[in-house]
Protein backbone atom coordinates (compact mmCIF):
# COMPACT_ATOMS: atom_id res chain seq x y z
CA UNK A 1 0.00 0.00 0.00
CA UNK A 2 1.38 3.52 -0.92
CA UNK A 3 2.82 5.22 2.39
CA UNK A 4 0.93 8.52 1.55
CA UNK A 5 -2.40 6.51 1.48
CA UNK A 6 -2.12 5.04 4.19
CA UNK A 7 -0.15 7.31 6.98
CA UNK A 8 1.51 4.72 9.82
CA UNK A 9 4.01 5.27 11.94
CA UNK A 10 7.28 3.77 10.68
CA UNK A 11 7.66 -0.01 12.39
CA UNK A 12 11.37 -0.39 14.38
CA UNK A 13 12.91 -2.50 11.84
CA UNK A 14 12.10 -0.66 8.58
CA UNK A 15 14.71 1.54 6.66
CA UNK A 16 14.51 4.83 4.70
CA UNK A 17 16.00 6.28 2.26
CA UNK A 18 16.33 9.84 0.73
CA UNK A 19 13.94 10.23 -2.03
CA UNK A 20 16.13 10.24 -5.14
CA UNK A 21 14.61 13.63 -6.80
CA UNK A 22 16.39 15.39 -3.64
CA UNK A 23 20.17 16.03 -2.47
CA UNK A 24 21.08 16.28 1.34
CA UNK A 25 23.77 18.14 1.87
CA UNK A 26 25.41 21.07 4.33
CA UNK A 27 25.00 24.25 2.64
CA UNK A 28 27.12 27.23 4.09
CA UNK A 29 25.54 29.84 3.07
CA UNK A 30 22.54 28.81 4.93
CA UNK A 31 24.30 27.78 7.76
CA UNK A 32 22.48 24.22 7.77
CA UNK A 33 21.53 21.12 6.38
CA UNK A 34 19.14 21.68 3.38
CA UNK A 35 17.42 19.50 0.64
CA UNK A 36 17.74 20.69 -3.01
CA UNK A 37 15.08 19.42 -5.41
CA UNK A 38 14.84 20.86 -8.71
CA UNK A 39 11.68 23.63 -7.95
CA UNK A 40 13.41 24.64 -4.48
CA UNK A 41 15.48 24.17 -1.40
CA UNK A 42 14.12 23.01 1.79
CA UNK A 43 16.00 24.47 4.82
CA UNK A 44 16.89 21.75 7.91
CA UNK A 45 16.92 22.57 11.36
CA UNK A 46 19.67 20.41 13.60
CA UNK A 47 17.40 17.67 14.59
CA UNK A 48 15.84 17.26 10.49
CA UNK A 49 19.38 16.98 9.56
CA UNK A 50 20.33 14.61 11.70
CA UNK A 51 17.26 12.59 11.15
CA UNK A 52 17.63 12.82 7.34
CA UNK A 53 21.49 11.70 7.75
CA UNK A 54 20.35 8.69 9.18
CA UNK A 55 18.35 8.01 5.83
CA UNK A 56 21.23 5.86 4.36
CA UNK A 57 19.26 2.52 3.93
CA UNK A 58 21.33 0.71 6.15
CA UNK A 59 20.13 1.52 9.40
CA UNK A 60 16.49 0.58 10.71
CA UNK A 61 14.28 2.89 12.80
CA UNK A 62 15.37 1.00 15.73
CA UNK A 63 19.51 2.27 14.88
CA UNK A 64 18.21 5.88 14.21
CA UNK A 65 16.73 6.34 17.23
CA UNK A 66 19.73 4.47 19.11
CA UNK A 67 22.31 6.74 17.65
CA UNK A 68 20.38 9.57 18.16
CA UNK A 69 19.18 8.44 21.65
CA UNK A 70 23.63 8.97 22.38
CA UNK A 71 23.70 11.72 20.46
CA UNK A 72 20.84 13.68 22.46
CA UNK A 73 21.16 11.80 25.82
CA UNK A 74 18.35 14.51 27.95
CA UNK A 75 15.29 12.27 27.25
CA UNK A 76 15.42 9.05 26.13
CA UNK A 77 11.68 8.99 25.50
CA UNK A 78 11.32 12.27 23.64
CA UNK A 79 14.29 11.50 21.26
CA UNK A 80 12.10 8.27 20.01
CA UNK A 81 8.70 9.85 19.93
CA UNK A 82 10.53 12.78 17.72
CA UNK A 83 12.34 10.70 15.31
CA UNK A 84 9.54 8.45 14.49
CA UNK A 85 7.26 11.84 14.01
CA UNK A 86 10.08 13.11 11.75
CA UNK A 87 10.47 10.18 9.59
CA UNK A 88 6.37 10.06 9.36
CA UNK A 89 6.20 13.96 8.29
CA UNK A 90 9.23 13.47 6.35
CA UNK A 91 7.66 10.27 4.03
CA UNK A 92 4.65 12.00 4.07
CA UNK A 93 6.32 15.20 2.48
CA UNK A 94 7.67 12.37 -0.07
CA UNK A 95 11.48 13.16 1.15
CA UNK A 96 11.87 10.00 2.05
CA UNK A 97 11.10 6.33 0.83
CA UNK A 98 11.45 2.79 2.23
CA UNK A 99 14.13 0.67 1.39
CA UNK A 100 13.20 -2.23 -0.35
Amino acid sequence: MNDTLAPRPPAADERYVLNPMYLFRWEPTQDAHVLLYPEGIVKLNQTAGDIIACCDGCRTVADMVSALQQRYPDDDERVAAGVYKFLEVFRAKGWIRRQA
